[in-house]
């Protein structure tokens, strides 16, 4: 009865403050994700400034730009839901906004979570950028087709926290791999 409680508690709170209902999910996420990353890849101490820094990411950025990219895209395309109009959300999204959250999840991990010098950042950001935006793109845009196509707007940046969530932690886990890789 409980779990069913909060989950009413929480569609109200979505209903009602669907922005901050989001941020605070995606910050949620964000969080829960940094923290199995930290403990997979052998991170003994937890990073206390790091999961708060990945927290704000999601609280500040990935909530609240998730909900007014699907209003936007709703709009642009007028709700529809067939095959075309989702085809065309998916390819707008996957060449506008996919690339824009990669490079400023570089930037923003690089400069703010690292505190690396900005020349660092963008010794980094071109050497990785290109693989790390081909891998989304073999990734995310199945999962925004489902997005578009099943998931009802007010769930579509609940649903994509959750998915980023494991996206998260493959990240973590594959640098972990390659880091250990090159130490060899």
């Amino acid at each position: 009865m409980a779990k069913k409680g909060l989950l009413n508690q929480y569609l109200l709170q979505l209903q009602h403050h669907p922005l901050r209902t989001k941020a605070i999910t995606a910050g949620v996420l964000s969080g829960i994700s940094d923290l199995v990353s930290q403990k997979l890849t052998g991170i003994q101490k937890i990073q206390l400034r790091r999961l708060v820094l990945k927290v704000l990411f999601g609280v500040l950025y990935l909530g609240p730009f998730g909900h007014f990219l699907y209003i936007v895209l709703d709009k642009i395309f007028k709700g529809k839901r067939d095959s075309k109009t989702v085809a065309k959300k998916v390819v707008l999204e996957q060449l506008t906004s996919s690339p824009w959250n990669n490079l400023l999840f570089m930037v923003y991990y690089g400069l703010v979570i690292e505190g690396r010098p900005w020349m660092h950042v963008k010794t980094k950001i071109k050497k990785d950028y290109p693989s790390v935006q081909l891998t989304a793109w073999t990734f995310w845009p199945v999962v925004g087709w489902v997005n578009h196509q099943y998931v009802p707007l007010q769930f579509r940046v609940i649903f994509h926290s959750f998915i980023a969530f494991g996206w998260g932690i493959f990240l973590n886990l594959r640098a972990r791999s390659m880091a250990l890789t090159k130490a060899k």
